[in-house]
């Protein structure tokens, strides 16, 4: 079945409104601040006066927040936690771990009803992000003081700014997948031109039917449209996944020997955690890095708290709480050091002119129809 551009976030009917007691699985609920909270309420001299009016207004809603992400509590941990810190009258914060898409879909059913408990929208769902925000009234206004200190792919669309900015990764295992270990995409379809039979169904692609797998896998063949030489050898000897948590379990358990554009975030733990036996690497002919968007929800319960934790997550000191938790920091003055990740070292790793920064750009139905043919049309069947 062809698969349009409207079905990347339009799958959903809007009399399946789910409440906030409906987060249920994935979800995680952040209670009390840790004790002895440092550097309390204290904001960057270049914040405007009235922000304190800000803070006043947020103490007085009640100490909540609610977020509808995609991200893995792991990531969000030493983020609710600093947040915790600064503002330690916010004595919960509940975060589910929605699908990419799904974080769209639940906001919209509720929206249409009038009666939203989301104060936050977290996703790197790129396309899904962009037909969203040009529907009306889908995202509250504010530009963060935050945003001068930025460089400029900070702001990816009005009122929404990027959290992290996250590589994407070729990652194998080491124990299965031979001698030469892949460093790109070239340099896996050359591996595998060697033995096709060894690798027939144990490669892993990310599904291109979801926002998040059509916008890594589009921006690559846009970038590099003499790739799909490279595409057509690894494709038919791949499978599709809906998640790089699922793709990075099955290359450890040796399901699959490798697989390509897996997003770093949920994969680097894994690695860590492996003893050897699981590796990523930056693609050195091109590493997609696609950001993960941060947005305030129209009619925000909580609108105040989320404007300080928006403000927070791309400060200096929260931007190192994001690298932290595994997700990739693009502040200049937060460094890369053991277990923190920054953009600057993928750019050290394989070259500025070999990052791809994914746009938060809508691509046309056609162009979608024919990417989507093309792609899913090399798959294994």
């Amino acid at each position: 079945m062809k698969v349009t551009r409207r079905s990347l976030i339009a799958g959903f009917t809007v009399s399946a409104v789910l409440g906030v007691s409906a987060c249920g699985g994935g979800s995680s609920t952040a209670e009390k601040a840790p004790a002895n909270p440092i550097a309390v309420e204290e904001v960057p001299s270049y914040y405007p006066a009235e922000y304190s009016k800000v803070i006043e207004a947020a103490k007085a809603e009640g100490g909540s927040l609610t977020i509808y992400s995609n991200t893995d509590q792991e990531n969000w941990a030493p983020i609710f936690r600093d947040f915790q810190k600064k503002y330690p009258f916010v004595k919960k914060i509940a975060a589910n771990n929605l699908d990419s898409d799904e974080v769209f879909q639940r906001a919209l059913s509720e929206q249409a009803t009038g009666n939203s408990p989301a104060d936050l929208l977290v996703s790197n769902a790129a396309q899904a992000w962009a037909e969203y925000a040009e529907r009306p009234s889908t995202l509250a206004e504010y530009a963060s003081p935050e945003v001068a200190e930025l460089p400029e792919h900070a702001t990816l669309l009005p009122n929404v700014y990027a959290m992290s900015l996250d590589p994407m990764t070729i990652a194998y295992n080491t124990a299965l997948i031979g001698d030469t270990k892949p460093t790109g995409l070239a340099s896996l379809s050359q591996i595998v031109a060697k033995d096709p039979e060894k690798f027939q169904d144990k490669l892993t692609a990310r599904d291109v039917n979801g926002a998040f797998g059509f916008s890594v896998s589009y921006d690559f063949a846009q970038a590099r449209p003499d790739a799909w030489s490279d595409l057509e050898k690894v494709l038919p000897l791949a499978r599709p996944e809906q998640s790089s948590g699922t793709q990075t379990e099955k290359i450890l358990a040796g399901e699959y020997l490798a697989g390509f554009f897996i997003s770093a975030a949920p994969a680097y733990p894994v690695v860590q955690d492996s003893n050897g036996l699981m590796e990523v690497t930056f693609l050195d002919d091109g590493t997609v890095v696609l950001p993960r968007g941060i947005g305030i929800a129209p009619d925000a319960p909580h609108a105040n708290t989320a404007k300080l934790f928006v403000d927070f997550v791309l400060s200096e000191e929260g931007q190192r709480a994001v690298a932290e938790g595994g997700l990739t920091s693009y502040r200049e003055n937060v460094k890369a050091a053991a277990g923190l990740h920054t953009y600057q070292e993928v750019v050290d790793a394989v070259g500025e002119e070999n990052v791809i920064l994914a746009e938060y750009e809508k691509v046309s139905e056609t162009d979608v129809d024919t990417f989507l043919s093309r792609w899913n049309g090399l798959l294994a069947r």
